[in-house]
């Protein structure tokens, strides 16, 4: 019998990478909530939507298409923007810097939950974000809570983005960590938090391999119990 993970935490926990493996490991599903909001966050810029404006924001809305189709070169599932492939677009600094103001808006999020529940209806997946456990399935198998020392993430984004600007500072990705954990933890809507049946897993020391055995464990213990 096929569950449902959830993956939650805060920025540069190394989420996406946990769910993507464990999903390749069980042959299941791999949605990575995040990138949905950066899409969104990406089209509200490029169109220079006012996302303090209701209506436009749920015109904006009306015109996005988002979907996800595997990668069989980079192995992975990809985001598609009104059938543009914009994996790589997302990652820029600019929609960091904008994501978590974007997805705190209250449309948005009923937006992108309504997808996400779509998409986990046949189960089979593992999905990664800020509210999976808590708001977009609280009754998944398996939630999994991801979190880092602050330093630790620090590091671990500025050797993401270094390659892609050159021109950046450490200073800045700690700021802009700080700024989206204020966001994520006190927005109105699905804040950030640890659902209370969640697995906490701190991998300030352990490596992606470590990680994904500690999850793994857990997965089989689940559906055990699911048979």
């Amino acid at each position: 019998m096929a569950i449902i993970i959830t993956i939650d935490g805060f920025s540069s926990c190394g989420k996406s990478t946990l769910a993507r493996q464990l999903a390749q490991e069980l042959n299941y599903v791999f949605i990575d909530s995040g990138a949905m909001y950066r899409a969104i966050t990406l089209y509200f810029l490029r169109n220079h939507v006012d996302w303090n404006q209701t209506p436009k924001v749920n015109k904006a809305l009306a015109e996005i298409n988002l979907h996800f189709e595997y990668n069989s070169a980079s192995a992975q599932s990809e985001i598609y923007l009104n059938d543009e492939n914009v994996e790589a677009l997302i990652r820029d600094m600019l929609v960091s810097e904008h994501v978590s103001e974007v997805a705190a808006i209250k449309e948005v999020r009923e937006f992108a939950v309504h997808q996400q529940q779509k998409m986990g209806e046949k189960k089979g997946m593992v999905m990664d974000g800020r509210d999976i456990g808590t708001t977009v399935f609280p009754t998944a198998e398996l939630k999994i809570f991801v979190t880092a020392d602050p330093s630790v993430r620090v590091e671990r984004r500025f050797k993401e983005l270094i390659g892609r600007n050159p021109n950046l500072t450490i200073e800045e990705v700690k700021t802009n960590l700080e700024m989206r954990d204020y966001i994520d933890s006190n927005r109105e809507f699905s804040p950030l938090r640890k659902a209370a049946d969640a697995i906490e897993l701190d991998n300030s020391n352990l490596t992606r391999e470590e990680q994904l055995q500690i999850a793994i464990s857990w997965a089989k213990e689940r559906l055990s119990i699911s048979e």
